[in-house]
């Protein structure tokens, strides 16, 4: 076979990985998962460039037996995309917008459009897609299409079957077909047609026209008001005559078996009235949350979602989530968040208000809360959030997509979830209840260890016996996850076994040889075969230098990903994770690809140290450990982390590199260099010194060095008077000298000192060492801890919350808040830990003064002033970057515009180092740089990153200040 597949390789423009070395292993393994339970290594993966080059696959596919496994976002909770074929990976060329009819009201897309960046681009002219899965963020056209996406605002905005007006679609035998609405006088002449195309639509027209058939069809399917009727194909809706034949209706939902998608048309709507108001029912009961449902759905809303208290208990602590608990009023056993929009507020408000008053004279509900604008992000946030959120919980008992996708009508659900509560009672299961309660589709997900046999059985009886639930009450088995290969073993039973004769023969119709995405839906193996998790681990001890008992060990903590994929978001989305997948668009590069890879190694690894497999450094090697995934991933999957211990025990293996080596060791030579300040900043700056300096590290040639002050921050503040403060307290403040600050930025140091000192603080200089921040970013964590635990006992008796630690560079001040508690020696966790909770960011200490009233406003000039902001990785992920904000706007006149970019793409050393310096550049050309160029000279630009502000001055020629110089600039500084 791989003689064959080196043969197709030659053919196509895109790659296609097949053999054995590091990179094509790495990817292999990378596509083994989903976010469904699955995990098979495909036979290979490839990235297709263009229409020709899936024609190629679809022959090579048809002439040896092999099939296509069509794949965007690899969302799937079914397993769609999980198989041993060759993963056919379109989101990376196939992303395009190719034509928009605003009068219409239609747009055609290639498949890998991601919905929330189709409706970016839509908004302008006030338009959207409808169709709103919680994965909006990264989910693709193609796969909306093949599962039939929905999404919480379904009841209002429909699914994506409702909304798809036509597709291209490459057949069996690589031709293409259109399909769309048909008129009878165009479905006959289809039926004439002598192509493959044509025998497609006669043997289906014979299937549906058959009135035994028809029958049983109508006895099998769901009952006609539940709209989430997902399972098998649609031949329900393709056989109802009252509306023109239409093959989208069947390939909507088709998981990519009967076709692949080149492209899609689709309808649009008007976007929604601007105001929205969320009515948030706080209820004793899940059941009684359900009957307040009920009585909503009369109300029309725009969505009826429900959150039970499982997960709502999840936000509690979260690094993120526990910001959008404002809402929460005691302690509900279940949220149900009504959505009502309206042109103004008072309209929202009207409709809020009547609903309000029937739950309240039926006695539903105990709080009924409404929020407003913007904050209704926020609780619709924890709502999205419900998979990830709950994958938080200790143990390997974690909740399963199971019976998530089971839907009834709406009216029947309290009858429904109650009958579920016994099987599951009988179990001895409890399970977490959230989503679609006003489209009759709760996503219930049993707590089951999949890693027991006693836990894989009950995996098994509790679908077996949700299907009887599903029958009884006419529901559908999938509403919008789809079948796969978890649920279409038991189609025969949801529906018939007439019925799922019929569905066996759509296939064979239209894929005869078995060659699109083969055993999904029909014929598919086992549901409880090829599990991710099917070994127990917990015998598998792994000695880290990192603390990981928070999350039990480093092998846990990568399996908490449970391929959502939240990492694959774009640029366009917003937010930090994952920066180098937003440059590069492959999915080694994602926080997924690199907890699976951790996961597989950690668990099946044969050697002493199980670190040691170049597959797991291949797809470490463009993480920035920027830490967006310790916040943005709803399961805090901190890959930053588990990269920096890895490369520790890699480096144990293998050596050390000698660029890491110097990289780590960086205070040494900036300490070296700063006894001959000039001499080496001429070195860096000589065109052919600095070449060769940047050949002998590794570094690129296009990236500058920073230079060194002409004395350190340390020296100088040495020679400084004492100050007699009386102006603010006579308060003292530690204020961190840090690596960066103390050699490179030193004119930024002194300035903090001075600003301070003006404002009345008396600053000293403890006695401390370096961060440790270079260290542990090239992994050297035993030399980290040393550092750690030193600076914990020089400072952990003098830094309290009247005399703060304050530090001027995120990367280093921030490293106690973040790596030191779980670094430094057990007997230190505690003093770590309180030392760690008064360590502050300038810009943070500064906000609290001007909170607290002891800055006042008065002691800064009032001209008017512009200023835009690029906040450092590490205040995003710490939720920081609001405060610098807030300091830099709290001058008269001062006006502050937050850019909303995500990494620079400096990230330390990141940057400099030439393998890497083209996915740096082009992380910061997302968003950054762009937007830096396009500032007029008028407007300042503000960075408190060291790395942040030379990445700014490599690549757009501008220079970024630091916030306590624009203060500094501002303060009245004949003063005291």
């Amino acid at each position: 076979m791989d003689e064959s597949l080196l043969t197709l390789s030659k053919t196509l423009k895109g790659p296609i990985y097949y053999d054995d070395s590091t990179q094509h292993q790495t990817i292999l393994r990378a596509y083994s998962t989903d976010a469904s339970v699955y995990q098979e290594r495909p036979l290979a993966v490839a990235i297709p460039k263009d229409v020709a080059d899936l024609k190629a696959l679809i022959t090579f596919a048809s002439s040896g037996g092999v099939t296509l496994i069509p794949r965007t976002a690899g969302t799937s909770l079914a397993g769609q995309v999980v198989g041993q074929g060759i993963v056919v990976d379109v989101s990376k060329h196939f992303n395009r917008v190719l034509e928009l009819n605003v009068e219409e009201r239609w747009v055609r897309v290639q498949p890998g459009v991601i919905r929330d960046d189709l409706n970016a681009y839509l908004k302008p002219y006030g338009l959207m897609f409808g169709p709103e899965t919680s994965t909006a963020s990264r989910a693709m056209i193609g796969g909306m299409v093949g599962n039939n996406s929905s999404g919480l605002h379904s009841i209002s905005w429909g699914d994506t079957r409702s909304h798809l007006l036509s597709a291209n679609v490459l057949l069996d035998d690589g031709s293409e077909a259109v399909f769309e609405a048909v008129d009878e006088g165009t479905l006959f002449s289809k039926l004439t047609l002598t192509n493959r195309e044509g025998d497609i639509y006669r043997a289906m027209n014979d299937l549906l026209s058959n009135p035994v058939n028809q029958e049983a069809i109508k006895a099998g399917y769901p009952k006609p008001s539940l709209t989430r009727r997902n399972t098998g194909y649609a031949l329900d809706l393709l056989g109802d005559t009252t509306k023109p034949f239409n093959f989208c209706k069947l390939l909507a939902g088709s998981e990519g078996t009967l076709g692949i998608l080149t492209e899609a048309k689709l309808n649009l709507l008007p976007l929604p009235p601007k105001e929205i108001g969320l009515l948030c029912i706080h209820c004793h009961t899940l059941i009684e949350s359900l009957h307040a449902n009920i009585v909503a759905l009369r109300h029309h809303p725009e969505a009826s979602e429900l959150v039970d208290k499982y997960i709502m208990d999840f936000t509690k602590g979260h690094p993120t989530y526990q910001y959008n608990r404002f809402f929460i009023e005691g302690d509900p056993e279940a949220l149900l968040m009504v959505e009502f929009r309206g042109e103004t507020l008072e309209e929202v408000a009207a409709k809020a208000n009547s609903l309000r008053q029937e739950l309240r004279t039926q006695g539903l509900g105990y709080a009924h809360p409404l929020i407003t604008g913007p904050q209704t992000n926020l609780v619709w946030d924890v709502r999205k959030a419900g998979l990830g959120l709950i994958r938080n919980l200790p143990g390997d008992t974690q909740p399963v997509n199971l019976i998530e996708d089971c839907a009834v009508s709406p009216e029947d659900l309290p009858a429904y979830i109650t009958d579920l509560q016994g099987v599951l009672t009988d179990h001895g299961l409890n399970a977490s209840y959230y989503a679609h309660a006003g489209a009759g589709e709760l996503h219930v997900e049993p707590l089951i260890n999949l890693k027991t046999a006693e836990g894989r059985r009950a995996f098994r009886s509790v679908l077996a016996e949700t299907v009887k639930l599903v029958r009884k009450y006419n529901g559908s088995l999938s509403g919008e996850h789809g079948d796969g290969r978890l649920r279409g073993e038991f189609i025969a039973n949801a529906l018939g076994k007439d019925v799922y004769q019929l569905l066996q023969q759509v296939k064979r119709i239209f894929d005869p040889s078995g060659i699109f995405n083969a055993h999904k839906i029909v014929d598919t193996p086992p549901m409880d075969k090829s599990l991710r998790y099917e070994q127990d681990t917990s015998s598998i001890k792994i000695d880290t230098v990192f603390d990981f008992s928070r999350q039990e060990s480093i092998l846990r903590l990568s399996e908490k990903c449970s391929g959502s994929g939240d990492c694959r978001k774009t640029h366009i989305t917003g937010g930090t994770m994952c920066p180098s997948y937003m440059a590069t668009r492959e999915e080694k590069d994602t926080t997924r690809a690199r907890a699976n890879m951790l996961r597989q190694f950690l668990t099946h690894s044969s050697k002493a140290n199980r670190f040691d497999h170049p597959e797991i450094k291949e797809v470490m090697d463009l993480c920035l450990s920027c830490k967006g995934c310790k916040t943005e991933c709803p399961s805090s999957v901190d890959i930053a982390k588990m990269k920096a211990e890895f490369l520790q025990h890699y480096y144990d293996a293998n050596g050390t590199p000698f660029r890491a080596w110097v990289i780590a060791n960086f205070t040494k030579s900036q300490q070296l260099a700063s006894f001959f300040p000039r001499l080496y900043n001429a070195v860096i700056h000589h065109k052919a010194l600095s070449a060769v300096v940047k050949r002998m590290l590794g570094f690129a040639k296009d990236r500058s060095l920073p230079d060194v002050g002409d004395t350190t921050l340390r020296k100088w503040v040495k020679k400084q008077r004492p100050v007699s403060q009386t102006g603010t307290r006579g308060r003292q403040v530690y204020l961190f000298c840090d690596e960066f600050t103390d050699y490179n930025d030193v004119s930024i140091g002194q300035t903090t000192y001075r600003l301070l000192t003006a404002l009345g603080y008396e600053v000293k200089l403890a006695r401390h060492l370096e961060s440790g921040r270079t260290y542990l970013s090239k992994g050297l964590l035993r030399k980290a801890k040393e550092i750690a635990n030193r600076n914990v006992r020089y400072l952990k008796d003098i830094v309290t919350a009247e005399t703060p630690l304050v530090g001027i560079e995120p990367s280093a001040i921030l490293t106690f808040r973040d790596e030191y508690p779980e670094l430094v020696d057990k007997e230190l966790v505690a003093d770590a830990y309180k030392l760690a909770g008064n360590a502050l960011l300038i810009d943070e200490f500064l906000a609290k003064e001007m909170e607290s009233g002891y800055i006042q406003r008065s002691r800064f000039e009032g001209a008017p002033r512009d200023i835009k902001l690029h906040g450092h990785c590490y205040q995003k992920a710490f939720h920081l970057v609001d405060k610098t904000a807030k300091i830099l706007a709290f001058p008269e006149g001062y006006r502050v515009e937050v850019i909303p970019s995500g990494c620079c793409g400096m990230a330390g050393s990141f940057g400099y180092e030439k393998e890497h310096y083209e996915v740096s550049m082009k992380v910061g050309e997302l968003v950054l740089l762009p937007t830096v160029r396009k500032t007029p000279d008028s407007i300042l630009i503000a960075a408190p990153g060291t790395s942040c502000r030379h990445q700014i001055k490599d690549g757009a020629g501008r220079k970024a200040y630091h916030p306590v110089e624009i203060l500094w600039e501002a303060l009245h500084k004949k003063e005291p």
